[in-house]
């Protein structure tokens, strides 16, 4: 993958790519609150979309460039990730459908911004529905309920943070583990890659 960095509000993310000749479509994903791009998650699903010949776009947050470990505000989350989509979108990705997503923290920024990147779709690797322990705390599921394009969520059956329900034009995969997803990624890749072959056909 070639690694660059690109200018946001909030300082340079860092971005790592890799496309082949004629992409017919693109994936960005982004990270956890508190991982990187090096999850085995999301590095199984970079390689399945690679496989498919796929674009394909991870992204480190700019809290993650500087060296931070405590992520930054929702707001400059979404801020940097839209800045760096609009940045792909009008070069190296330009003309091609564009699917979204992430895990953890990354999914939570890839469904509030889905509208304003203009995704084809979403892809949630362990979406956070709620804090653990924390029952004051309001539900996540209203982030996954505003988008509007197809939606996958591959969820661990025995993760803490809950089990988002399925709905319309949104499908929930049940797999072995906990929020990590890390016990079963075979179970992960054929989950993504039957759902990708889906959403964007031919």
């Amino acid at each position: 993958m070639a690694t660059t960095e690109v200018g946001t509000p909030h300082g340079p993310a860092r971005v790592h790519l890799s496309a082949p000749a004629s992409p017919r479509a693109a994936v960005m994903l982004g990270h956890g609150a508190g991982g990187g791009v090096g999850a085995k998650d999301l590095v199984a699903t970079a390689e399945v979309a690679q496989a498919l010949g796929l674009a394909v776009v991870l992204v480190e947050q700019p809290y993650r460039v500087a060296g931070r470990r405590a992520p930054a505000p929702a707001r400059q989350l979404d801020a940097a990730w839209t800045a760096v989509a609009a940045e792909l979108r009008a070069s190296v990705l330009a003309g091609l459908p564009l699917v979204v997503g992430g895990r953890s923290s990354g999914a939570r920024v890839a469904c509030r911004t889905a509208a304003d990147v203009g995704a084809a779709a979403v892809l949630c690797l362990a979406f956070p529905l709620r804090t653990p322990g924390r029952p004051d705390r309001p539900s996540r599921l209203p982030e996954l309920e505003q988008v509007t394009v197809p939606v996958l969520v591959v969820q661990g059956e025995r993760d803490p943070f809950g089990m988002p329900p399925p709905g319309p034009g949104r499908q929930v995969v049940t797999v072995a583990g906990d929020h990590s997803l890390a016990k079963d990624v075979p179970a992960v890749r054929a989950a993504v890659e039957e759902w990708l072959t889906e959403v964007l056909p031919g």
